[in-house]
């Protein structure tokens, strides 16, 4: 076992919120990392001409690797622990991004963004968020998972109104250099202060009463996930969460996360002014899954997904409305469907929990984070294409209001598993 000063051990602090925060930034960065193709696909038509279609393809390959990975790095940070993932995950997105701002040509943007950027985000993925709550905690996993979901949210606030400002006084390359240097820094912090398990520091998960031993990972790295999907297929409820998660990502960071700057654009809305709706949605999602990561532990989470998918294909409905009426109107849509944007992941990691038990969570969830990212993938590419055809985005933010809805009704459809009451 690792030794460490036995003042851990009696801290009135758990070491575990600490990894949470850690985690939290880390996941933050991803996520703005994740999110700057949605404020540099206009400096690109206009430097290089590349059409708003190929500009999308590129993210729409980024964002289904983004979820592809989730699986496959469940299993890598059980075997190899968390922190070493980490850190070689930002390393290659600090190289990634250091390259870009040399690039000339689509398929270079292609490798390093849709490619690289791509598998090394989805490295710290929600998958993260979900390994670190099972490892440190036995209580208050919902909470947990609900604040690092909210980190996604949490990294748009923080990034790209800040990184679009760049990008208008002094051009996008120095937004890229000033993403590379919070990276460097985040790897620092990583390294000397990241654990992998409580084991490490021979202390118990939170809301244990003994010090447990993780336990080894048996199987295959590539073969067991995949062996979990096949299993997973022959399970209804499964089936549901996938699908109706598949939705999710069509509605979110597919469409909203990508296309949003670019359709406010197109109404006469200045860059930084739209990059300020998406932060203030980030901020209202900070609150909103943060409360659903709470709710997520009280109540039935079928119903709080019904409400959630509902609610948010009514905003969505209204979307190409308020983008007409003007600025008042996108406020309103900013505030009632940032409180939306995430807020269903807690409920969605509960229910996979629940149904497959604590051991097949992480990479559970991270196969129903591919169907989140195929339909995210799908909203990408099929936006900047109708967009193109159409010279409007009205029919794909329509068409991803009456979809949620549809999710909403295929939430209730998931068998109802018992209520765990926490205190």
């Amino acid at each position: 076992m690792n030794q460490m000063n036995p003042s851990v051990k009696s801290s009135p602090l758990f070491y575990g919120w600490i990894v949470v925060l850690i985690t939290f930034v880390t996941l933050l960065v991803a996520a703005g990392i994740r999110a700057m193709p949605s404020i540099l696909m206009l400096p690109f038509e206009k430097e290089f001409g590349w059409t708003r279609g190929g500009i999308s393809g590129v993210i729409s390959v980024g964002i289904f690797l983004y979820g592809l990975v989730g699986p496959f790095s469940a299993a890598l940070l059980v075997k190899f622990g968390i922190r070493r993932i980490m850190l070689i995950s930002l390393s290659v997105l600090a190289i990634s991004l250091s390259v870009t701002p040399w690039m000339t040509h689509l398929w270079q943007f292609q490798i390093l963004w849709g490619l690289v950027a791509g598998l090394g985000t989805g490295m710290m993925a929600n998958v993260l968020g979900v390994t670190v709550s099972n490892q440190w905690f036995v209580k208050r996993k919902g909470l947990v998972v609900g604040m690092l979901t909210a980190s996604a949210a949490t990294g748009q606030l923080l990034f790209l109104p800040l990184l679009a400002k760049i990008i208008v006084d002094i051009g996008w390359r120095y937004a890229i250099y000033t993403t590379v240097a919070v990276i460097v820094v985040l790897i620092g912090i990583v390294a000397i202060w990241m654990r992998n398990h409580p084991y490490d520091l021979g202390i118990a998960a939170y809301g244990a009463d003994e010090v447990a031993k993780p336990d080894a990972f048996k199987g295959s790295i590539f073969l067991t996930p995949i062996k979990t999907l096949f299993s997973a297929l022959k399970n209804k409820t499964f089936l549901l969460l996938a699908g109706t998660f598949f939705f999710c990502g069509f509605s979110t960071n597919g469409l909203i996360g990508t296309h949003l700057i670019p359709a406010c654009g197109d109404h006469g809305i200045p860059e930084i002014m739209a990059a300020g709706l998406l932060a203030l949605m980030g901020l209202f999602d900070l609150i909103g899954t943060t409360l659903s990561g709470w709710l997520s532990d009280r109540f039935d989470n079928r119903w709080l997904l019904f409400w959630y998918y509902g609610l948010r294909g009514l905003s969505l409905l209204f979307l190409p409305f308020a983008l007409d009426a003007g600025p008042t109107s996108l406020l309103i849509f900013s505030v009632f469907y940032g409180l939306d944007w995430i807020a269903t992941v807690p409920p969605t990691v509960k229910l996979a929990s629940v149904e497959f038990g604590r051991e097949k969570a992480g990479m559970i969830f991270g196969w129903v984070v591919v169907a989140h990212q195929i339909g995210a993938s799908a909203a990408a590419y099929s936006g900047g294409l109708v967009r193109e055809w159409l010279g409007s985005y009205t029919l794909p933010f329509l068409g991803a209001g009456f979809i949620c809805l549809i999710a909403a009704l295929m939430a209730v459809r998931i068998a109802r598993k018992p209520v765990i009451a926490v205190s």
